[in-house]
């Protein structure tokens, strides 16, 4: 594995206790930054915390879909660390598996909550920190049902096609400040979310990745990592597929 310089960096990441986010939040502290672990799941927000050595660390039980709890937990982060230079946006859920005109309406507004809502509180709870200190890297994660929308679930890749317009806007607003906002868009990866939709809709999804396999936790974690970098320095507002050649625009 690759180093990457992330040494005296103070680094936020949702979602943090599984999947992507765990590997992200793992591959940044072996990476020298303090990291913090939002999450809904204390007792493993807990456990990893207590494996990782070397540099700080820190945990909060937060609802990304309520603002308050966002903001209490900015607040616990700052009070243990200091400051924020990062945030990776990774907590999400995939929601139920069907068409939309037989979409249940209150799941489509827990999904949207949470995958873009959630992610836009965070941002807005974060971008004025980081734009007074003049530094700043945030990285959303989308999908690439974003880009192309996946049947039978609508609600997610409307969520995260608008997670790829929110993630252009707040770069484009924050250009000159040092502070830089980009977006990955991976395809299925191996992670629990997919315990949440059905063995179809997962075959479905494996069959457009040319490389004919799942994405695997660790290999988005060397992308969102190097992506909150110093090394990355002219990208902002972009959008960087980790899709196994399905997606190529």
């Amino acid at each position: 594995m690759n180093k990457l310089d992330l040494k005296g960096r103070c680094a936020v990441v949702t979602g943090g206790a599984s999947g992507i986010g765990e590997a992200t939040i793992r591959r940044m502290a072996d990476s020298g930054a303090n990291v913090a672990i939002w999450d809904m799941n204390e007792t493993a927000m807990k456990k990893i915390a207590s494996s990782i050595k070397g540099v700080k660390t820190h945990t909060c039980k937060v609802d990304v879909s309520k603002l308050d709890q966002v903001e209490a937990a900015f607040k616990s982060t700052l009070a243990a660390f200091g400051k924020v230079d990062v945030l990776v946006n990774s907590a999400g859920v995939a929601g139920v598996n069907t068409m939309v005109w037989e979409y249940p309406a209150d799941e489509w507004r827990r999904v949207v909550d949470i995958n873009l809502n959630g992610t836009f509180y965070t941002c807005r709870t974060v971008a004025a920190h980081m734009k007074e200190n003049k530094y700043g890297r945030i990285v959303n994660l989308s999908s690439v049902a974003g880009k192309e929308g996946n049947p039978t679930a609508s609600a997610y890749s409307a969520a995260k096609a608008g997670v790829i317009a929110l993630t252009r806007s707040l770069g484009k607003e924050l250009a000159t400040d040092g502070v830089l906002v980009n977006a990955v868009t991976p395809t299925t990866v191996n992670t629990p979310i997919l315990e949440q939709v059905s063995q179809a809709h997962i075959d479905y999804m494996k069959s457009k990745i040319p490389m004919g396999r799942l994405g695997e936790p660790e290999e988005l974690a060397a992308l969102i990592t190097w992506l909150c970098t110093e090394d990355c320095s002219f990208s902002t507002a972009a959008v960087f597929d980790a899709s196994g050649g399905r997606t190529t625009y």
